[in-house]
């Protein structure tokens, strides 16, 4: 059983990690004069140097040796270890797009809506039962989807894209089962071919702001893979010290911070259609929290103390 300084210590690192995650379009904004393709690939690429450094100096690299050996000795994880690979390359390059063309408001709209796809996702995939309640909450954030949709005449694809790729991201991961250090060196790994010939295409046609930009801007590229892995190893370190329900309220720390970013500092345009979309996705999820909070208190009386 977890102490009270674990669990504190638990929360601490979670906490920190979406705070992380939701101050995050202020970083890929110092950079919004780079194209959103650059800025991918230097985040999968230099992710990928600094989660293997890490392993290299905490002599972690014989773990992942082993991890690679039984992927390629079951073809269903590593067809689940591509697609991984390139739904978490979407699910970023979606975001860091939405956060340097002003939509930063639709792109906390896309993770407030990710736990109710989750779900969703669950019960299509894994057979698992959805009750009253987050049935009621799916049904409420479809609604606010529709209603913004209709009443702009356009899709809410930035924020459903997001939503739609992390949660088939959450369950690849999920069918995967590999740890989140190994499996962020993996992704990226996949991906790195890809992004090296592109900024190699860059390079020879004179493009490319890490070689031709300032100082700042080359720093700030380069520091991609460590604003991209330090709030994942803060959040997998702090999952393990805190109960399934602590973090299924921390996590909408991170949308809202960036929703704030957007209104407040960038001010972003919030319309009344806006309002009473997110009014919804917000009456969603309050009633999808209470439903995780009733399961959970239900757990607590069955089990023995």
């Amino acid at each position: 059983m977890l102490t009270l300084t674990e669990h504190r210590k638990g929360v601490i690192y979670t906490t920190f990690s979406y705070l992380m995650w939701g101050l995050l379009p202020l970083y890929w904004k110092m950079i919004e004069h780079v194209s959103s393709l650059e800025i991918l690939a230097h985040r999968l690429i230099w992710s990928f140097v600094f989660v293997f450094l890490i392993l290299t100096l905490t002599s972690g690299l014989s773990s992942l040796w082993k991890t690679i050996c039984k992927l390629f000795k079951d073809h269903k994880s590593l067809w689940l270890l591509l697609i991984a690979a390139i739904l978490i390359t979407i699910n970023w390059f979606t975001y860091i797009w939405a956060v340097n063309h002003d939509a930063i408001l639709e792109a906390s709209l896309g993770y407030y809506i990710n736990p109710l796809v989750s779900v969703l996702l669950g019960y299509l995939f894994l057979k698992e039962r959805m009750n009253a309640l987050q049935t009621l909450a799916t049904i409420i954030a479809g609604i606010g989807v529709l209603f913004s949709t209709v009443q702009h005449g356009e899709f809410p694809w930035i924020a459903l894209i997001l939503a739609i790729s992390f949660g088939l991201y959450g369950l690849a991961k999920k069918l995967l089962a590999v740890g989140p250090l190994h499996g962020l060196t993996l992704e990226t790994l996949v991906i790195l071919p890809a992004s090296l010939l592109y900024l190699f295409y860059l390079i020879i046609n004179g493009d490319s702001q890490f070689i031709h930009g300032d100082w700042v801007t080359i720093l700030l590229l380069s520091g991609a893979g460590i604003v991209t892995a330090v709030p994942l190893l803060l959040f997998a370190k702090g999952a393990q010290m805190i109960p399934l329900y602590m973090i299924g309220f921390l996590q909408y720390i991170a949308p809202t911070i960036s929703f704030m970013i957007g209104v407040f500092l960038y001010q972003e345009p919030f319309s009344s259609t806006q309002l009473i979309t997110f009014s919804c996705i917000w009456i969603a999820l309050a009633l999808f929290v209470l439903s995780h909070t009733r399961q959970v208190h239900a757990k607590q009386v069955r089990s023995p103390s």
